[in-house]
C-alpha cells in the first residue's frame, strides 16, 4: 500500500468534515423579524370603550383596548387604529379603510352590534317592561338573520379589496350577563337570558359570514364566560357606566379580548 495517496485522501476527508462542521456551528445572519402592519377597525368594542385612558380627540379610542395591547406586545412595524365608538358597517366602509393597503398584513374588527341596534335594545330592556324587551330582542334577531349578513359581506369585501394581502380577523361579542340572582335593582334574569340569546344569534351570523369571506372568526363568549354583568368579578360594565354601559372594562379587554386574539395569532 502506498502511504502518500492514503494520507492525501485522509486529509481531504478531514477538510470536508471540518467545512461541514463550520457551516453548522458558525451562526449565519440573524433572521429578520416578521413585518406586521396592523390595522384595527370596528366599533366601540374595538376602540376600547369601557376601558378608560381615552384619547379624547378621537372616537373614545383607548390605550387599554385589545388592539392597542396586542400592538404593544407584538412589536408591530406599524399600527393604525381607526376603530370608532358607535360605528356601523357603513361607517367602516366609508370612514375607516384609509389606512389599509397592499402592505397591510393584519386587520381586526368587531362590527354589527350597532347595525342591529343593540345599544338601544339594552337601554329598553334595562328600563322597560319584560314584553317590550322581548319584542325588541326578537326584532334584533330577525334583523341579524336577514339584513345583517349582507352588510357584513359588503364590509369584509371592502376590506379585502383595500388590503388583499392581510389576514382578516373578525372578533365576536361576548355574552353580557350572568343570569343568577343579582340584587333587587338588577335587570331580571329572564331579560338577561334573552339578551344573551340574542348575542348567540349575532355570534352565529357573524361567524358564518366571516367564514364565507375567508376570515378568521374569534368567538369571544368563552373568554368572557363567568365574567358578565352580575358576576362576582365582572368584565362588563353595567348601566352605571353611562356611555360605557355594557362594554368591557379594562380587565375585559386585557383578560377577555386580548387572550381571544392571541388564541389565533400565536
Amino acid at each position: 500500500m502506498h502511504l502518500r495517496p492514503l494520507a492525501r485522501a485522509l486529509a481531504a476527508s478531514v477538510a470536508t468534515v471540518a467545512t461541514a462542521l463550520a457551516a453548522v456551528l458558525v451562526p449565519g445572519p440573524a433572521q429578520a423579524a416578521a413585518t406586521i402592519n396592523y390595522v384595527a377597525l370596528g366599533d366601540s368594542y374595538s376602540s376600547g370603550v369601557g376601558a378608560g385612558s381615552y384619547d379624547l380627540s378621537t372616537c373614545l379610542r383607548s390605550s387599554k383596548s385589545y388592539a392597542s395591547l396586542w400592538a404593544a406586545a407584538n412589536a408591530v412595524t406599524s399600527f393604525s387604529f381607526p376603530a370608532c365608538g358607535g360605528a356601523v358597517t357603513a361607517d367602516v366602509i366609508n370612514e375607516q379603510l384609509g389606512p389599509l393597503s397592499s402592505s397591510t398584513t393584519m386587520v381586526t374588527i368587531t362590527i354589527g352590534g350597532n347595525d342591529a341596534g343593540f345599544s338601544s335594545i339594552l337601554e329598553n330592556c334595562r328600563f322597560g317592561s319584560e314584553s317590550d324587551c322581548t319584542n325588541r330582542v326578537n326584532q334584533a334577531k330577525t334583523f341579524a338573520t336577514t339584513e345583517l349578513p349582507g352588510r357584513l359581506d359588503a364590509t369584509y369585501a371592502a376590506i379585502r379589496t383595500r388590503a388583499p394581502n392581510a389576514r382578516l380577523i373578525v372578533l365576536g361579542y361576548p355574552r353580557l350577563f350572568e343570569t343568577g340572582w343579582c340584587g333587587v335593582l338588577a335587570m331580571s334574569s329572564s331579560k338577561r337570558t334573552i339578551l344573551n340569546e340574542a348575542a348567540d344569534v349575532l355570534a352565529s351570523v357573524t361567524a358564518a359570514r366571516a367564514a364565507a369571506a375567508g376570515a378568521t372568526f374569534v368567538d369571544a363568549r368563552p373568554f368572557f364566560a363567568g365574567h358578565g354583568v352580575c358576576a362576582s368579578s365582572p368584565w362588563i360594565k353595567d348601566v352605571t357606566g353611562l356611555i360605557e354601559a355594557y362594554h368591557p372594562n379594562a380587565d375585559g379587554y386585557r383578560y377577555g379580548y386580548l387572550p381571544a386574539l392571541n388564541s389565533v395569532t400565536g
